[in-house]
This record gives structure tokens, C-alpha cells and sequence, in this order.
């Protein structure tokens, strides 16, 4: 390979040099598109150079579920999306070193969606533990803001996977599907006490694990986005999580969680 790898301990400025020379990585400005238009939107297949399903995850941060699908399904091609790059560069690197061929990294803004792919280009989307923005309804990951560019850009008979700690985020998003009559194949508010026969990848992120350890029931729905004409917003009131997120090196209990409301 022409590129070089580094130790694994590195500082931001040294893991944005990295990324900015991986062959696995893509990083796109919404001014960057404004002078050019991104060269693979609609031929991503000619990219990977085969016609494998594309699947994307959402806001993948350091990339861990991205690279383990990428592991799972060798007959699919996958691109995690975020835009802190010094969290995908764990990711891309891994995929590297790995050679994981079909396994690429795009960093950009969501909101930026249809500039990278066309109408029914994607088969699946992953949208895994995403803040669930409990103030701002429109940064959520499964608002109708972001359900209309999905709908455009996925097959007509692909699907998207939620798989979240946040019982406020489940509640909305299943009150967003009804509004919308979009079908539903797959739900389970406790995913690892529930029988779901090997239909879900058993992928445990770093955040996932916390949530896990910290006594959370883990939330997964995949349902259809057909494109529609119209998308209606729920009118629903839905009781805020208690808890919230803690750093990398937390080791925080069940008790202490009450502490840091």
C-alpha cells in the first residue's frame, strides 16, 4: 500500500493529515461542493467496481459499526458518514488495515445527503445511537427534515435501521412512522432480551456497550421510507431521558446516573 499507517496514539492535527491522504476517505465542505460536484454521486458502484448494495451509517463516529458490517457483509458496500474526522479516522484506519475494499469513509454534513447520492442509489441506512436532539426537532436524525432526502436517495425496496439507547428518540421516531404510514418489518424496545433469530447484527459499539452497562434497554425499528409528497411532523408530547452521555473513561452506575440529571 502507498500509504502510510501510524501509531494509533495521535493527536488531531497528525489524524486530519492521515485522513486528508487515505485512499478510504472522502471529506467534502458544503463550499467544496459549490465549486464541483461530488464525481461519484450516482456511480458509487463504479467507485467500489462492482454492483453491490450501498449502505450507509449515519453519524458513524469512530467508524466501530461500519467496519464490523463491513466484516459481516462482504456482498455489500458500505460508507459511514460523520463530520468529526478526528473520530472516523479510528475507523478508516482499521479499514486499512484490514483491506477492507468495501469500506469507505465520507466527512461531511448529513444535511448535505442528496450532493453525494442520487435518486435510489442507497439500499440501506444505519442510524446507530444518535443524539436524540430533545430540544431541536429538526437535528433529529429520524425528523421529517431528513426522512425526505432518505426517501430520495434509497431504493424503493430498502430500509432504514434505528438502534438507540434513548427511549425519547425511539418514542418520536415510531410516532413519525405512524404519521407517515411508512411500514414497519422489525421492533423491539429491549433488543437483547427479545428473538429476532441472528436478524440483526450483533455489532456493540464502545456507546452501546456503556449504555448496556449502565442498565439501558437497547431500541431497534427498521422500517421503509418510500418517497412521498407530503411528510407530517407528529404532534406528540414525549417524556425526556433522564440521563446523558459520559466520556470514554467514565465508569458511572446506576446510582450515579441520578446524580448527573
Amino acid at each position: 500500500m502507498w500509504y502510510k499507517i501510524r501509531n494509533m496514539g495521535k493527536n488531531k492535527l497528525s489524524k486530519f493529515a492521515d485522513m486528508a491522504s487515505y485512499p478510504n476517505v472522502f471529506q467534502y465542505t458544503f463550499d467544496t461542493l459549490q465549486k464541483a460536484e461530488f464525481p461519484y454521486k450516482g456511480s458509487w458502484r463504479e467507485f467500489f467496481k462492482n454492483g453491490n448494495p450501498i449502505v450507509l451509517e449515519l453519524g458513524c463516529g469512530k467508524g466501530e459499526y461500519t467496519v464490523g458490517l463491513a466484516r459481516l457483509y462482504p456482498e455489500k458496500n458500505f460508507i459511514g458518514i460523520d463530520i468529526k474526522g478526528a473520530r472516523m479516522w479510528k475507523g478508516a484506519t482499521q479499514a486499512l488495515q484490514e483491506n477492507l475494499a468495501n469500506t469507505v469513509f465520507l466527512r461531511t454534513h448529513i444535511e448535505l445527503l442528496p450532493h453525494f447520492f442520487a435518486k435510489n442509489e442507497v439500499s440501506e441506512i444505519w442510524i446507530t445511537f444518535p443524539d436524540p436532539q430533545m430540544q431541536k426537532t429538526n437535528r433529529r436524525l429520524t425528523s421529517t427534515r431528513f426522512m425526505k432526502d432518505y426517501s430520495r436517495i434509497l431504493d424503493p425496496q430498502g430500509f432504514i435501521h434505528l438502534k438507540t439507547d434513548s427511549h425519547f428518540l425511539f418514542t418520536y421516531t415510531k410516532a413519525v412512522i405512524a404519521a407517515n404510514n411508512l411500514p414497519v418489518f422489525l421492533e423491539t424496545e429491549n433488543l437483547y432480551a427479545s428473538n429476532t433469530d441472528g436478524k440483526i447484527p450483533n455489532i456493540q459499539t464502545f456507546y452501546e456497550q456503556q449504555w448496556l452497562a449502565r442498565g439501558l434497554n437497547i431500541k431497534y425499528v427498521r422500517f421503509a421510507c418510500p418517497e412521498k409528497t407530503e411528510w407530517k411532523e407528529p404532534e406528540i408530547e414525549i417524556e425526556k431521558d433522564d440521563y446523558r452521555s459520559f466520556g470514554r473513561n467514565a465508569n458511572v452506575s446506576m446510582a450515579d446516573r441520578q446524580t448527573h440529571k
